[in-house]
């Protein structure tokens, strides 16, 4: 019983040697969004946010524009220190939006002057975010800016939105 203890033993470490072990983060592949944004801001009956000047290590890694799903966009961002940060805009039920956008966040009483419009924080377990209600010359639409970042990095991503 020993001796086959000992065999399984060697055997699970051998298989072990041969796995690699990489514990640093995958790298994720740019993602070139032009295309889509153009496809967006002609299709969207609202004008259509994507940011202007970010820092150069902010990455693009994800986007979409979904018509037929309340005129939904999103763009998402990886931060050089390993954070997430999403833009995303939709034209559907305000409440149901912002929760599934913010992952459950929760509104708070702070709110933020943004180039002259009033975001509206909340705070959540996994994402924190920026609201900006369908008011503010939106057109119907509520923009969410939210993610892993700190509110500081989520303030610079809703800084350099260029809605058109």
């Amino acid at each position: 019983m020993v001796l086959s203890l000992g065999v399984i033993v060697l055997a699970g470490l051998v298989m072990w040697a041969f796995i690699p072990h990489d514990d640093k983060e995958p790298d994720l592949p740019r993602v070139d969004y032009r295309v889509e944004l153009l496809t967006a801001r002609r299709a969207a009956p609202y004008p259509v946010a994507a940011p202007e000047g970010l820092p150069e290590g902010w990455k693009a890694t994800s986007v979409r524009y979904r018509g037929a799903d309340s005129d939904t966009w999103h763009l998402g961002f990886h931060l050089p220190d390993g954070a997430y940060v999403q833009v995303q805009q939709s034209t559907g039920k305000p409440a149901a939006f912002i929760d599934e956008a913010a992952q459950g966040a929760t509104a708070t009483e702070a709110t933020e002057e943004i180039d002259g419009r009033t975001w509206t924080r909340y705070e959540g377990g996994r994402y924190d975010a920026l609201v900006l209600k369908d008011t503010d010359g939106t057109k119907g639409a509520t923009t969410v800016v939210a993610g892993t970042g700190s509110f500081g990095e989520l303030t610079k991503m809703a800084t350099a939105l260029e809605m058109s």
